[in-house]
């Protein structure tokens, strides 16, 4: 393992935004797992926080990151164990290499397969676990076991392992061939064309209400362009917070504060954040 001590966490997160934590640790070996969590308190895995605000105060916390664990290996006929570190574009490469299909409508999502495995990440239609047939995990007695797909409890943005606090070290996908290239290109023009990947966001920021979409109650309630600070409701998509460049910790989650007030008031309607918000313990 790489450990950091007093280690910046601004460029650990896409919005930008982060102080400095008590350490920051790099596993290189899973068994690595059992030590840290061991030795430590106050420990955060962190993927490739597309989908993570971070206090920019000081923060009493040690980071864990499984960013060096990356290998993707066909293990059979249509099975594919990808470690959680891996960028999930890379999967997508992959598959487009071997020829198989299944996740094409997740392609452009910017982060880790560990990070969507944990929160069963998706885009139009289609989500992570379609296509999982198991995962290995460390858990929550600190052992490292594999679970099968019907083992663990999933929704819509959502699975067991968030409450359980596993650590998610590998997924096993099972994929039928026929990769679907003019999909990826077409989704990920979409993308481009509708969302302000030009500055520091976190994707989708709250979670779509049953029967209606986020965006559309934000846009409808005049929202759009709103700013406090440095931080901004996007004009080309409702459902992002971009940051300016100044935007402080303060700045986004005044926003977000705003945005749901607003459309609790108009429509009576509760958002619920889709990103991570890591606060210091004094605030």
């Amino acid at each position: 393992m790489i450990v950091f001590e007093n280690h910046v966490m601004k460029n650990h997160s896409n919005m930008k935004v982060g102080g400095v934590a008590k350490r920051f640790i790099y596993i290189e070996d899973k068994n690595e797992l059992k030590e840290v969590f061991d030795k430590y308190e106050n420990i955060f895995l962190i993927g490739n926080g597309t989908n993570t605000l971070i206090d920019d105060e000081e923060l009493d916390i040690t980071f864990v990151s499984l960013k060096k664990l990356d290998k993707v290996e066909e293990v059979a006929e249509g099975l594919v164990r990808v470690e959680a570190g891996l960028d999930f574009n890379k999967l997508i490469s992959f598959m487009n290499l071997n020829n198989y299909t299944g996740l094409e409508n997740l392609a452009g999502i910017p982060g880790s397969v560990g990070g969507l495995v944990y929160m069963n990440g998706g885009a139009y239609g289609s989500e992570i676990f379609d296509c999982i047939k198991e995962i290995e995990i460390f858990d929550d007695n600190h052992e490292i076991r594999t679970l099968k797909r019907d083992e663990v409890g999933f929704s819509y943005r959502h699975t067991e392992i968030q409450a359980k606090k596993w650590v998610i070290i590998s997924a096993t996908f099972e994929f039928k061939r026929g990769f679907d290239l003019q999909k990826v290109i077409d989704i990920q023009a979409l993308r481009e064309s509708k969302q302000p990947l030009d500055k520091p966001n976190l994707g989708s920021t709250f979670k779509n209400p049953s029967g209606d979409f986020s965006a559309r109650l934000i846009s409808e309630a005049g929202l759009k362009g709103t700013k406090i600070g440095g931080a901004q409701v996007s004009e080309k998509h409702p459902n992002f917070i971009v940051n300016d460049g100044t935007a402080t910790f303060k700045d986004i989650l005044n926003i977000l504060a705003t945005v749901k007030s607003t459309i609790k008031e108009k429509y009576n309607i509760q958002l619920e954040e889709e990103i991570i918000i890591l606060k210091n313990k004094s605030r």
